[in-house]
């Protein structure tokens, strides 16, 4: 893991989230990308240059929080970015290379019943690149078990367990899987490749009407540090980000959750 992007909204959780970045950072020794993306829409004739302004605003913004946060021996390029959310940042992250976003439940919000704000659930639901969600004043600590939740284990994207092969072999974490055998299962689901057999400890099946039930059933018995989970049109949270906005009665997790890439 090299390149690590980190999109910074207004929240107050900002300067907590940040601080987790740089400290996941510095454990790859990879560097990380500071960016805002911001749009602007005004009238012909404008006589006042608003995008001069406010790409100086925002890069000044950014350049304060890092000022504020132990950047360590991270190397950190500050980014301000015009455009549209998900496709700037797709851009940004094809640009530099980007192997995670990280991104923190609630950019905006302000609302304590709002788990994944509007900004934060479209990047997740969205973007094709994988994330990982930290809660909210949580402190960066080595993971030391993973789990991993899903209702099929064919892959066929290439590299798609790259940053999950990361973390376990980092951190040598346990990585526990939990197959999920839902209404929708088909003869195969649970074959499972090399690359996977590989990086598993335990496997577990269950039998539920979602994966998202699988995991609620069977999380106290782990107890992970990290929840992985696959983005799929219909997958983990398909229900849940049908909207961005996800409530913490539908879903809350204490711990960071790792979303990859959709595995076909």
């Amino acid at each position: 893991m090299k390149n690590i992007l980190v999109p910074v909204g207004s929240s107050k959780n900002t300067l907590s989230h940040l601080q987790y970045a740089l400290d996941f950072a510095e454990a790859f020794g990879a560097k990380l990308f500071v960016v805002q993306v911001y749009n602007v829409y005004t009238k012909a004739g404008t006589m006042i240059k608003v995008d001069q302004i406010i790409e100086k605003e925002s890069r000044s913004f950014l350049e304060d929080l890092v000022s504020k946060v132990d950047t360590k021996n991270v190397e950190v390029v500050v980014k301000t970015l015009k455009g549209k959310l998900i496709d700037t940042l797709e851009l940004a992250c094809k640009a530099g290379d980007v192997d995670l976003v990280l991104i923190e439940p609630r950019t905006n919000s302000i609302k304590d019943e709002v788990y994944l704000g509007k900004t934060s659930g479209r990047i997740v639901k969205q973007m094709d690149v994988p994330a990982l969600i930290v809660p909210e004043g949580y402190k960066f600590k080595a993971p030391a078990n993973i789990l991993m939740a899903i209702k099929s284990a064919v892959i066929k994207k290439k590299g798609v367990l790259n940053p999950l092969s990361d973390l376990k072999k980092k951190f040598d974490a346990n990585l526990d899987l939990l197959l999920v055998k839902t209404p929708f299962h088909n003869e195969g689901d649970f074959d499972l490749n090399t690359e996977l057999l590989g990086l598993i400890k335990n496997i577990t099946k269950s039998e539920n009407a979602t994966t998202f039930q699988g995991v609620l059933e069977h999380f106290q018995s782990y107890n992970p540090d990290i929840l992985c989970v696959v983005r799929r049109k219909r997958g983990f949270f398909a229900k849940k980000w049908e909207k961005n906005t996800i409530l913490k009665k539908d879903f809350h997790s204490k711990i960071p959750v790792l979303v990859l890439s959709g595995l076909k």
